[in-house]
């Protein structure tokens, strides 16, 4: 009988959401199979006004593009370095906001202030503030005196990339904390009571509670901010439109560039059709691992 009411429930529940599956299947499915069977064709406005039937020739040349690996390589460089800083500076500010203190309240609301503004609005302040003439950061390094002469952060290939993923870092670990934080707050404070008793230590506590127990918030927490961080296009926009000299050019910034600027539609698509597969590939085996480790919990 059990059974039969959670087959029951199950079967209503794919009911109740077939319209909103639908849904998503027209807004991005008739998209992505449109960019497909684009990505076949030679359609660049710029040298032919007619599309030509190409096959796999986008993908081939694809292959040799050194533009795209460097963007490739950027992007992988930024959503990894941006992913490992945000989830330990949210695991630091999620314990801070789960302790009891006055004010606190208050202080969760300001916490989450920084992911609520715009990002091109962020951008635009991050912009002048390592600008080398009138920027904070120069400002205060050399009143520190840890520098002699200002630094042209967005100007140097070696700096650009440490200032944009500090930008956005300093956005996004507001919302990787408050969902850390959701995970904490599910934990019961008698197992770390307990726990104590035995003579754990806090450290141990942390390692051996906490940790597996928001670990499903964790990964999830990543893969929001993989998806985000490996399609950044308006932050990395404003701040330096990929330069200098494609140091900071994500492959969403090189898509923009060669449909927007070089009109090249069909091998645009091509890049939209690779980097979707490897996004969803992505997601798709952070999902599975999810589903799983869901299933040893319950």
């Amino acid at each position: 009988m059990r059974d039969y009411l959670r087959e029951r429930e199950r079967r209503t529940g794919l009911w109740l959401i077939a319209p909103a599956f639908a849904l998503l299947l027209l807004v991005y499915a008739y998209p992505i199979l449109r960019s497909f069977w684009l990505s076949l064709f030679t359609e660049n406005l710029s040298t032919n006004l007619s599309p030509v039937f190409s096959g796999g020739e986008n993908y081939i040349r694809m292959a040799e593009d050194g533009r795209f690996w460097q963007s490739l390589g950027n992007t992988a460089v930024f959503t990894s370095v941006s992913l490992v800083a945000e989830l330990g500076l949210g695991m630091i500010i999620a314990l801070a906001l789960n302790q009891a203190f006055l004010g606190r309240g208050g202080v969760r609301t300001i916490a989450i202030l920084p992911w609520a503004l715009p990002t091109a609005l962020i951008a635009l302040a991050w912009r002048w503030i390592f600008n080398d003439e009138f920027g904070v950061w120069n400002d205060l390094l050399l009143r520190l005196q840890l520098i002699g002469n200002p630094v042209n952060w967005l100007g140097d290939p070696n700096w650009a990339m440490v200032a944009v993923i500090a930008a956005d870092v300093w956005k996004t670990t507001s919302f990787v904390a408050i969902l850390l934080l959701a995970g904490l707050q599910s934990i019961p404070q008698d197992l770390y009571e307990a726990h104590a008793l035995d003579g754990a230590s806090p450290w141990q506590s942390f390692r051996q509670i906490t940790l597996p127990l928001i670990a499903p918030q964790i990964l999830i927490a990543l893969l929001f901010r993989f998806a985000q961080a490996f399609g950044i296009f308006d932050l990395i926009q404003v701040m330096t439109n990929g330069g200098p000299g494609g140091a900071t050019e994500m492959v969403s910034i090189y898509i923009y560039a060669t449909v927007m600027r070089y009109l090249d539609f069909g091998y645009g698509a091509a890049l939209v059709v690779v980097t979707f597969l490897m996004l969803i590939a992505v997601v798709a085996l952070a999902a599975l691992y999810l589903s799983r480790l869901r299933a040893k919990t319950e």
